[in-house]
């Protein structure tokens, strides 16, 4: 049987004039910025698409994220605060972000990018960005382990970690408490996520699911997603201490409720993939060959 695991990694890495460089921006820009657009352009050299296309879906999709997931955060836990100090918002690397305003900002940031840019449907522009998003996304929970943050309660199971450097356990030292081992949902979600990326790679590379239906490798991917956020959310520990009510009236937290839209929406999307299978058109051309 293995001990409970302690976690005392520092989050900063090192420091450049006086401000830290961290674990948490360096796996979150590994994942947004090098490795989720390696994997898109793959897709963009296998279809043949113009390079000038991904060059602005790039500038889109990263905006999007960002001012999405920033106020995501404050609109969904902390209103109130920002509210009324409007400067906070501003300050992301203080931390602060939210996934389900996250990928809401990027469905929006899509829809204007195929409007503007492509003229295809949004749903053409997501089922190409969802092959990589959860890899993205696994780095980014890889970096909230490093921070050592959005942990789950304490458990007794053998893979627990003890988080010495978490702001939950502030003093516990100092007043003699023990910290309690608590479930790693950080490398549960990453987990999740990867297998995610695995099963939108299947579906694109191996069943050409993007040029046969439309809709159906993202909503496969909001079904992964957010489906085992919603059951996974349910051994977390709230963000914030008013969900602690949302839990007692609703039985579930604020990023359970969160995830209930995006469940449905993936199915109705995978539903309606399969009932209309886009039809081939007369001149198109062989499918690419796979990479």
């Amino acid at each position: 049987m293995l001990s409970a695991i302690t976690w005392d990694v520092d989050p900063v890495i090192f420091e450049v004039f006086g401000r830290g460089i961290r674990w948490y921006g360096l796996l979150f820009a590994l994942g947004l910025l090098i490795l989720g657009p390696m994997v898109e352009e793959r897709i963009w050299k296998r279809e043949h698409l113009p390079v000038e296309w991904m060059n602005s879906l790039y500038i889109y999709v990263v905006i999007g994220t960002v001012v999405g997931a920033r106020l995501g955060h404050v609109l969904f836990y902390n209103p109130s605060y920002y509210l009324a100090n409007p400067a906070e918002i501003l300050k992301i690397w203080e931390g602060g972000l939210a996934s389900h305003g996250g990928s809401i900002g990027v469905i929006l940031a899509v829809w204007l990018y195929s409007k503007r840019v492509t003229k295809k449907s949004v749903l053409w522009a997501l089922d190409r960005l969802a092959v990589p998003t959860g890899l993205a996304a696994a780095l980014i929970r890889l970096g909230n382990l490093m921070n050592s943050e959005i942990f789950g309660r304490p458990t007794d199971a053998p893979w627990g970690f003890i988080f010495p450097r978490a702001s939950e356990f502030t003093g516990y030292a100092e007043r003699g408490l023990t910290i309690p081992a608590c479930h790693p949902t950080q490398i549960y979600e990453a987990l999740a996520y990867l297998l995610i990326f695995a099963f939108c790679c299947y579906l694109y590379w191996c069943r050409d699911a993007a040029r046969r239906y439309s809709g159906l490798i993202v909503g496969y991917f909001l079904i992964g997603v957010f489906g085992s956020r919603f059951f996974i959310e349910s051994i977390k520990n709230v963000q914030e201490a008013w969900e602690q009510q949302l839990v007692a009236s609703w039985g579930m937290n604020m990023g359970q409720l969160l995830s209930i839209p995006f469940v449905l929406g993936g199915l109705v999307l995978v539903i309606q993939a399969y009932r209309h299978p886009l039809e081939p058109k007369a001149d198109s051309s062989p499918a690419p060959a796979k990479p």
